[in-house]
């Protein structure tokens, strides 16, 4: 570990020495540093700064780092004098501390992140600065804001700095969308599995922010499902992070962006910093895209090819997919036959069928008696949504890993499990009017929420007697469960699912003193 060493290894590296000699002039600044800090604040590749350390006469104290001080005359003249690229809005952050601090906390108490999903946590310092570049660049009062995935918080983010901007986010994790929504800083919540469809009510936004799987199927997909939530002249805000060391698969990544016809109108470099990821140095870019008149086009061509494989860990893995040669064979039918296959089922069967992203975009045009589902690994958090998309009188799902199921189901079906096997059997219309309220809901998946609500309500205090407009049911459902303005069952989380019952109980007492 010698000087001549050191310099080989800048010499090698040529114009991109830059990052390496940033990472020389943080450890001769008497700092102590982590390897993770240390790969953050430079935004390197871990083995890029691994290399480097190799290199270097290190003092340590527990697990931290620095070149001793008696060392560092001897790198001077090789460290890089000038800082990085200025962050557009670093400027702005002491403005913010208190709310700093506030989402410092907001990240560290929000739920764990699960890998499947591709969960890495940005930091509290990258989320404020989203927001705040958010402000600087656009006008932001009454705009519609669209968070397409929000494990970061950037949600609570905009709220936080820019208060009277309306902002949805939408997320597969049902955990990320309950902790949003008990900050009560007025943030809409959708459910959504991207790679099923958009919710009907995540639509017409002026700009949309994801940061999505970094690979080219998933970045591909939110991309497009945020060009689907826009109006015709929004912008996409897309965090994206490679390693220096894989520029192909950055490519790939940037193809996959091209072939939507979006325009680049920015690019800022490691804007984004992450608690992980070190493997792309624990930062990510953040880009500006704007649609074209050619991209919805593109964006519904690209949506007709889509794959459940997004990910870079877990079942639903670029890697776990295999090719179609030594593909698992579909599963085939179990008891009774059913009127109705959906999901990937044998060709060869002569029921007809339907894809699970059809099945929950709209009302299947027939009424048939049984369904069967095939759900694949890694799509389980659909499940409670696909068994309210019908009216079936009995749906026989088969799953590999059948996941806990929402107590609101038992006031439509009788469960039962058996092995990979679930049986959904619809029971009979109940009797009491909160009840029949409640079945109503949810015998209508696809219908938006309020309006069968307050159908139902009318017509319990018709049944008693009395006379209800609609003007007085929406008050009574507004105050009962202000979140369920303007969504469908099929789109709520599951934590508002599971408080419809006591809220429709709450609007039907209500009636005795409304009328």
């Amino acid at each position: 570990m010698d000087r001549d060493r050191v310099e080989r290894l800048l010499r090698e590296a040529g114009t991109d020495s830059r990052r390496l000699r940033h990472a020389l002039t943080l450890l001769c600044g008497g700092q102590w540093w982590t390897l993770a800090a240390l790969v953050r604040e430079t935004a390197t590749a871990r083995r890029t700064v691994e290399t480097l350390l190799h290199e270097l006469p290190l003092e340590y104290t527990g697990k931290t780092f620095r070149i001793p001080l008696t060392d560092t005359p001897a790198y001077q003249d090789l460290l890089a004098l000038a800082p990085p690229p200025e962050d557009p809005v670093a400027h702005l952050l002491p403005h913010y501390a208190h709310e700093l601090e506030r989402l410092t906390t907001l990240i560290a108490q929000a739920p764990r992140a699960r890998h499947v999903l591709d969960h890495v946590s940005a930091t509290p310092e990258t989320v404020l600065r989203r927001a705040l570049l958010l402000g600087a660049r656009f006008w932001l009062p009454g705009a519609r804001l669209l968070c397409v995935g929000d494990h970061d918080l950037t949600s609570l983010a905009v709220k936080l700095i820019h208060p009277e901007t309306d902002v949805t986010v939408i997320d597969i994790d049902d955990r990320i969308l309950a902790y949003i929504d008990d900050q009560r800083l007025d943030v809409r919540t959708r459910w959504a599995d991207l790679r099923l469809g958009l919710p009907p009510s995540a639509r017409n936004h002026d700009l949309a922010l994801t940061d999505p799987p970094y690979t080219p199927e998933g970045t591909g997909l939110f991309v497009a499902r945020a060009v689907e939530g826009l109006k015709e002249d929004g912008r996409v805000l897309l965090a994206y992070g490679t390693s220096d060391r894989t520029p192909m698969l950055a490519f790939k990544v940037q193809q996959a962006l091209s072939d939507l016809n979006l325009t680049y109108e920015a690019i800022y470099p490691d804007f984004n910093r992450y608690f992980g990821a070190e493997a792309i140095g624990s930062a990510a870019d953040l880009y500006i895209l704007r649609p074209t008149t050619k991209t919805r086009p593109a964006v519904t061509s690209r949506l007709t090819r889509q794959a459940t494989a997004i990910y870079t860990q877990g079942p639903q893995s670029i890697e776990a997919a295999k090719p179609p040669a030594q593909k698992s064979p579909a599963p085939e039918p179990t008891g009774p036959t059913p009127d109705l296959l959906v999901g990937d089922w044998p060709k060869d069967l002569a029921q007809p069928r339907v894809k699970l992203s059809t099945w929950l975009a709209k009302p299947y045009a027939a009424a048939p008696d049984r369904v069967a589902i095939a759900l694949p690994p890694g799509l389980e958090a659909a499940l409670p949504r696909l068994l309210l998309a019908t009216r079936a009188s009995h749906v026989r799902v088969l799953c590999a890993d059948l996941p806990p199921l929402p107590d609101v189901l038992s006031a439509v079906y009788e469960l039962s499990t058996d092995g990979g096997v679930l049986d959904a059997v619809r029971l009979p219309q109940p009797g009491g009017d909160a009840a029949s309220v409640l079945r109503r809901i949810l015998d209508n998946g696809h219908a938006k929420l309020a309006n069968t609500w307050r159908e139902a309500l009318i017509a319990v205090a018709r049944a008693q007697g009395s006379t209800l407009t609609k003007n007085e049911a929406r008050t009574l459902i507004r105050e009962a469960a202000p979140w369920s303005e303007d969504l469908t069952p099929l789109e709520a989380p599951l934590h508002c699912l599971s408080s419809l019952p006591k809220a429709v109980s709450t609007t039907v007492a209500a009636l005795t003193t409304t009328t």
